[in-house]
């Protein structure tokens, strides 16, 4: 049962000092800005968005965007090479509720990880640009020894309509959206343009700072998140979640992603709607 206290913010700081001390440094990993129409296309590369969870080799351990260690089975990291990866732990289209149990699991499920690849997209420790690296990638992967461990295919981005055409074809596929590298760009540890990503719909994370309390058929359990943005405004997001969510609701300090449709004039998204817990990003 929730407590009756329209929002729930105690044990804030309880529950990020136990998880950081459960990980390790996060990774200081390049992320993606969202894609516009009209934005110059001019020497990206484009790829396919795998719905999975961001995984960081750095040579020697598997990580989580958030500094979480991935337990996977030891044939599953033994063929890696001493290089760092990052790429995306994918259990196929459509199957990301997979791919989080499979990865989040302390205990490695043999069965479930053979499902499992390691869709390798960017070569962070390596010198040059992107379009250098993408070609030490392909040198490098494959590994005869490991085909769960797949270098993403990459190609030229054209027009927006192009753009707009495969984005389509992917999505009907089963897929989610679609990424852009730009081929000059170096690996920097930030949000920038040199990376986006296109979906069709708008989606962002925020963090959980409160619990607000039901009504009506909802009473006595979640009515609604409290959620902060990175930027530091604050909305409910009390639509998408199931009765389960409700009864046991993702912690204060905890990451959600929501899905929104465009913003309203004070900044805030318009009919923001709950999709789901990343267990990727750090408490």
């Amino acid at each position: 049962m929730l407590n009756r206290r329209f929002f729930l913010l105690t044990g804030l700081g309880a529950l990020a000092a136990g998880a950081a001390a459960a990980r390790g440094a996060a990774p200081g990993l390049m992320l993606a800005e969202v894609y516009r129409p009209g934005m110059s296309l001019a020497d990206y590369w484009v790829s396919e968005k795998y719905d999975g969870v961001r995984g960081y080799w750095d040579g020697k351990r598997l990580w989580t965007r958030g500094g979480e260690p991935v337990v996977a089975p030891a044939w599953f990291t033994a063929p890696l090479p001493k290089q760092p990866l990052d790429g995306e732990l994918w259990a196929g289209r459509g199957q990301f509720a997979h791919a989080v149990s499979t990865v989040r699991s302390q205990t490695p499920n043999d069965s479930a990880w053979h499902s499992m690849r390691f869709m390798v997209f960017d070569l962070p420790s390596q010198g040059g640009d992107f379009t250098a690296r993408l070609a030490a990638l392909r040198k490098l992967l494959p590994i005869t020894d490991a085909p769960w461990v797949v270098p993403v295919p990459q190609e030229r981005a054209t027009t927006h309509a192009d753009l707009q055409a495969l984005l389509d074809k992917t999505v009907k596929m089963g897929g989610e959206g679609l990424m852009l590298h730009r081929g000059g760009s170096l690996y920097r540890a930030e949000r920038n343009n040199d990376l986006l990503k296109l979906k069709p719909h708008e989606d962002a994370d925020a963090r959980v700072v409160g619990h607000a309390p039901g009504k009506g058929r909802h009473s006595g359990r979640l009515g609604a998140l409290l959620v902060e943005t990175p930027e530091g405004k604050r909305f409910k997001l009390g639509t998408g979640l199931t009765d389960a969510e409700r009864d046991n609701p993702p912690a204060v300090g905890s990451w959600v992603t929501y899905r929104f449709n465009g913003m309203n004039a004070s900044g805030l998204p318009r009919f923001a709607r709950f999709m789901r817990v990343r267990i990727d990003l750090p408490s």
